[in-house]
């Protein structure tokens, strides 16, 4: 008798595990919105900062293109940590 209690408990605890599972799942909408908001994150540092350094780097004189190198790595660190961040949430 206790088996049989035992085991209804435990076929309910899965059925609601699946019906969880069921309502958690995403759709295809929301999943290529999610990747591409991944990627928008993710790029617009880096092209912030390779147009900010072309700028910077055509005002002032000297090395012709540090400034939008350094921006532009810096945009890669800064979207990379922000993509983290977004994962990690």
């Amino acid at each position: 008798m206790n088996d049989g209690r035992r085991l209804r408990e435990e076929v309910d605890r899965d059925a609601r595990r699946l019906d969880a599972a069921r309502r958690g799942k995403r759709s295809v909408l929301a999943q290529a919105r999610f990747l591409g908001t991944l990627g928008l994150v993710m790029v617009l540092p880096m092209v912030a900062g390779a147009y900010l350094g072309r700028w910077l780097d055509e005002r002032l004189p000297g090395y012709s293109q540090s400034w939008t190198l350094s921006l532009l790595l810096l945009g890669v660190l800064v979207g990379a940590i922000n993509v983290y961040l977004m994962l990690r949430d």
